[in-house]
């Protein structure tokens, strides 16, 4: 699946990102700065990694959001193209108006970096469907804006429709309903706060989140409108 990582100013994860796409999914992936004008050819995933764009200038992800390549992930999107936002990719995601809802300081107001366990709720997506539902893995989070916020009118319908696809078993940053990722209505964009790609290896403590990557594996390429 040929991928394509975004790099903003102050992203930190991207090494990560890279070397989990390369491992799993496309030995080709590669960076794309964020002032470019549009994705390379033939681009199926989309991964906005983690880190400080601009310093968390603003509201984490806001600067970043309006980043020249958003235009051309915009697109993608809309075509039905694969998009994957991890911690502040996911903040990014929030803030460009490509997934619902926002990302506040976390309840106790520290960073928190540490491993996490997650329930998966919907298999259904593109990005779980190697998992089991109910399936409960451990992955890692490396936030201090972390705490998953939407009107009730919005958390209603992400639940009622099964975007959220994976729930926090234990809470670390106060997030409304314990949600750690949630897809939009079509299923082909994914937000989730902790780190799937920092837990694809043994010796990085879990591998719990090759599933991730194996399920888009198993996907396939995605089905998209003509650019």
């Amino acid at each position: 699946m040929k991928t394509a990582v975004i790099q903003f100013p102050g992203s930190n994860c991207d090494g990560d990102a890279l070397h989990a796409a390369r491992l799993l999914l496309d030995e080709g992936a590669q960076f794309v700065w964020h002032t470019e004008a549009g994705l390379p050819t033939g681009t199926e995933l989309v991964f906005l990694p983690g880190g400080f764009s601009y310093g968390d200038h603003l509201r984490s992800g806001a600067v970043a959001a309006r980043s020249p390549i958003m235009q051309a992930v915009k697109a993608h999107a809309e075509r039905g193209g694969f998009v994957l936002g991890v911690c502040n990719g996911f903040q990014v995601l929030t803030e460009s108006g490509l997934l619902p809802g926002a990302l506040s300081r976390n309840r106790n107001l520290h960073f928190m970096c540490r491993p996490v366990h997650l329930r998966v709720e919907n298999t259904s997506t593109a990005f779980t469907g190697a998992y089991a539902r109910g399936q409960v893995i451990e992955v890692p989070i490396a936030h201090g804006e972390g705490n998953y916020y939407a009107d009730p009118e919005t958390v209603a319908r992400l639940e009622g429709n099964g975007q959220v696809v994976f729930r926090y078993a234990d809470n670390p940053n106060g997030s409304l309903n314990d949600i750690a990722g949630i897809v939009n209505e079509r299923g082909n964009v994914l937000g989730m706060m902790p780190h799937p790609e920092r837990a694809v290896e043994a010796p990085l403590g879990s591998e719990d989140g090759r599933g991730l990557f194996d399920s888009l594996a198993r996907a396939g390429t995605p089905a998209q409108a003509p650019a």
